[in-house]
């Protein structure tokens, strides 16, 4: 299959590459799919084409609301243990307790990234019937060419200027290794039932997509893999002689595999990472 659409496909194409069926490609089906496993990762946490953007709605409950709102009210009975101290002043010994804050969601295994949360109330500078928006199409811009568009723009800069300062956006904190959303705010001004809508990155589900299995990048890095797990295996055979004269090399296979993969990093680095972005100001 020229273009692999499903993980044994695509183990076929990179072994064929590797010269099977003329060669015995000596490595056994469960590191091929420990190669197939890491050459995914790589390609979902470096790739730009491995996620996708999402906005994915998450309906709060009052479970949610009771223990981020309990450590507030009471740290030490509601929080978990994470760090024990001690201090010594003037001799009398003195034990501390570090607390972790509970305020924070379960997210899917999918999600590698967050960026932010909508806000939870819109301000009348932004939206709803009375907002500053809605007033000025109402009353300036009914009748055409009775307010200029330069100044209309300049004036809704100025209106988001406002709205930034007076409603800045909730902040987050968010690890992938964590699978957990943590919200530094106050919970009790929300209500079960109210919805949050997160901005954020997921990975594309390569059983739904199977696309995936024929991008150009995971084929060659996979088919790298595997080549530096087959002369891997085949290094302590270095120099044993096969019937006929032949005699395996796993070192230059190994070292092959390894100046392919360095250089295939550094194409992904190049050409299909994105940069990061500076921060001025």
């Amino acid at each position: 299959m020229a273009k692999p659409a499903s993980r044994q496909q695509l183990v076929d194409y990179c072994l064929r590459k590797l010269g099977a069926p003329i060669l015995e490609i000596n490595v056994d089906d469960d590191q091929i799919d420990d190669a197939v496993d890491d050459a995914l990762q790589y390609f979902y946490e470096r790739h730009f084409d491995g996620v996708e953007k999402m906005y994915l709605k998450y309906q709060i409950t009052q479970e949610d609301i009771d223990r981020g709102s309990a450590n507030a009210k009471s740290p030490v009975g509601s929080g978990i243990v994470t760090t024990t101290g001690s201090s010594n002043v003037n001799g009398v010994t003195k034990t501390f307790n570090f607390y972790e804050s509970s305020n924070y969601i379960q997210v899917p295994d999918s999600i590698i990234g967050i960026e932010k949360i909508f806000k939870f109330n819109s301000s009348t500078i932004s939206s709803g019937m009375f907002s500053i928006k809605y007033q000025l199409f109402l009353n300036d811009l009914y009748y055409f060419n009775s307010i200029q568009l330069l100044q209309y723009s300049m004036t809704k800069s100025y209106l988001e200027d406002i709205d930034f300062l007076l409603t800045t956006d909730k902040q987050i904190r968010f690890n992938k290794r964590q699978n957990r959303l943590y919200l530094d705010f106050n919970w009790e001004g929300n209500n079960a039932g109210d919805f949050l809508i997160i901005d954020c990155y997921r990975i594309l589900d390569p059983n739904e997509f199977t696309k995936v299995y024929n991008d150009s990048f995971i084929k060659k890095y996979l088919t790298a893999l595997i080549k530096k797990q087959w002369g891997q295996n085949l290094i302590k055979f270095r120099g044993v002689k096969l019937p006929g004269g032949v005699e395996l090399n796993g070192r230059e296979i190994y070292e092959d595999a390894e100046k392919e993969l360095e250089d295939i990093k550094q194409r992904m680095t190049l050409e299909y990472e994105l940069p990061p972005l500076d921060m001025i100001g």
